[in-house]
This record gives C-alpha cells, structure tokens and sequence, in this order.
C-alpha cells in the first residue's frame, strides 16, 4: 500500500510540475534528493555503526547481561506467563535495552529472535508442553502483542535517529530533543504497558 501511495504522489508532483511549467525544479530537486540521501546514509552508517559498536563492548564486557538481570522484573511483570528459564527472555530484555538506548537497528536482530521463540512457546502449548492460553495457527499470542507494542511505543533515552538527522541539517543543537523525547516516549510507553494489561486480561482462555 505504501509503494502505491509513494509512486501516487510522485506521479502526482511530475504531472503538476509538466502542467505548471516546473519540470526544471522536479529535475533539480530529484537530483539535489539523491545527493542528500548519499550524505545521510553515510552520517547514519557512521553513527550508528559507533551505537552499535559500543553495544557489542557492552555485551561482550557482561553488562548486557547484567543490565538484563536488573530488568528481569520489568520483563515478568509485562509478560506474566513467559516461563522465566525461556530463551525468549534474554532476547527480549536486549531488545528493550537496545530500544531505551535510541539503537532501534541494533534492536531488530534481537526482536526478530524474541518473536521466533514465542512462535515457538505457542507451539509448546499447542502441544500441551507448556502451560498457558492455546490459539489457534495465524492468532499472535499475548507475549506476541505485548512485544510488539512495547517495540512501538518504545522508551528512548538518546534518540539517536533524530539527533543524527538534525545534525545532519545542521541544528545548532542536535541533541536538544533529547528532554522532549524522554517525555514523549515515557507517555507513549506507560500508555502502551496500560493498554497491554487491559486486553491481556481480555484475550485470557
């Protein structure tokens, strides 16, 4: 649907500019475009190569693990039912950790695992392996939904996107949204666990 809406409005902006008179500016912007896309994939690439460098220091010095360990709580309080000893939960504790540090690149590898291993839990449960609701084949379970909303919502301390980007268009002060995110994303997380908790309670077999 997105590539439809894309292509529908470029296709739009190159009838308007042939009608108006402004093919010229559609040719300078398109080419002007593609030089600032170059440029910002590679200030992207260099931040987020330094995030994720320092992401792997912090795991391989045990702090990842550690960090993990203090957030166990958290992790059984959104997911009541994940049994504690399954491998979902290291996957799903680096991914918060990745999240809340702004390294969303760094947190999908993560995700993607923590999504496999509950598509797994669910198939211990249809199995009768593992205790808990049984749904159908195609159902995301609870964990599955809570997961995804967390990831959305998703608390972040240092934006780092957002920063890479206004640095890149020249903001005097491109770690200014730094207060502004926090608040934003702390609201958007407490609403998120909330509503998590209200139809987990509601989707119980």
């Amino acid at each position: 649907m997105l590539n439809y809406l894309w292509a529908g409005m470029i296709l739009i902006g190159i009838i308007f500019g042939a009608f108006t008179g402004r093919m010229p500016d559609i040719t300078n912007a398109a080419l002007d475009s593609s030089k600032e896309a170059i440029t910002l994939c590679i200030t992207m690439m260099g931040v987020m190569s330094f995030w994720v460098g320092l992401m792997e220091i912090a795991t391989k010095a045990g702090i990842i693990r550690a960090a993990s360990r203090r957030i166990r709580p958290l992790v059984n309080f959104l997911f009541p039912e994940l049994p504690g000893d399954h491998p979902a939960q290291e996957h799903i504790t680096t991914n918060i950790i990745a999240n809340v540090l702004g390294l969303g690149w760094a947190a999908t590898p993560a995700g993607l695992r923590a999504m496999d291993e509950l598509g797994k839990l669910e198939e211990d449960r249809r199995r009768g392996r593992i205790a808990g609701p049984v749904r159908q084949r195609g159902v995301a379970s609870n964990e599955m939904c809570t997961f995804l909303i967390i990831n959305i919502s998703s608390l972040q301390l240092i934006p780092v996107n957002v920063i890479a980007f206004r640095s890149q268009y020249g903001s005097v002060n491109p770690a200014g949204i730094v207060g502004a995110g926090i608040v934003a994303t702390a609201i958007s997380t407490v609403v998120a666990v909330v509503y998590c908790k209200m139809m987990d309670g509601k989707r119980r077999v």
